[in-house]
């Protein structure tokens, strides 16, 4: 089964989501990408429940934040990972959304607070097991500095463009890519 773990104010009916379910489906891949809580802890524990209770090989598929969770799990549960875009250190990068937030998908507003920031240290690996991952990386990525996820993922395989855009554009060029490397 393969988890894509979706980014901060995000859903798992996201446009990458969507597309990527699409793709799995068609292969016969069990996929899921669950709506996870703007609270760090609550993501986790809802992941870790259903990599828990599965009752077949996981995967994890990550964007942006969900990149930075898929690490941990990946880290803890010896799982392999595909991260696109991914925040490497989250609790620098969403200090800047503090206060209250709009979810991008559902309109539905939250306040993000120092507290959250501090759960996300709590998941922080420092030393990913780098053949685990593949990291799929724009440098356009209008969001994120892609040189923070390259440095700390420098072993681990990866693809690295030009141009591009935080949600990573023309995301469906990798599918075949990310089926082979989650196998």
């Amino acid at each position: 089964m393969i988890i894509y773990i979706h980014g901060f104010a995000s859903s798992g009916e996201g446009h990458k989501a969507k597309l990527f379910r699409e793709y799995f489906i068609n292969k016969n891949e069990k996929f899921m990408a669950p709506s996870l809580s703007y609270i760090p802890e609550l993501a986790i524990q809802t992941l870790e429940e259903i990599i828990k209770n599965s009752q077949e090989k996981v995967s994890l598929m990550g964007s942006s934040l969900g990149g930075y969770y898929a690490t941990y799990l990946a880290h803890k549960y010896n799982l392999k990972a595909v991260l696109i875009n991914p925040s490497a250190y989250p609790y620098f990068t969403l200090q800047k959304t503090l206060g209250f937030m709009q979810s991008f998908y559902d309109g539905s507003s939250f306040q993000w607070r120092e507290s959250h920031l501090q759960m996300l240290k709590k998941y922080e690996v420092q030393e990913p097991k780098q053949e685990n991952f593949l990291l799929l990386l724009q440098k356009g990525d209008e969001t994120l500095n892609y040189k923070e996820a390259a440095d700390k993922f420098s072993k681990a395989e990866l693809i690295i463009e030009e141009g591009g855009s935080h949600s990573f554009d023309n995301i469906e060029r990798y599918f075949d890519k990310t089926e082979v490397f989650l196998r």
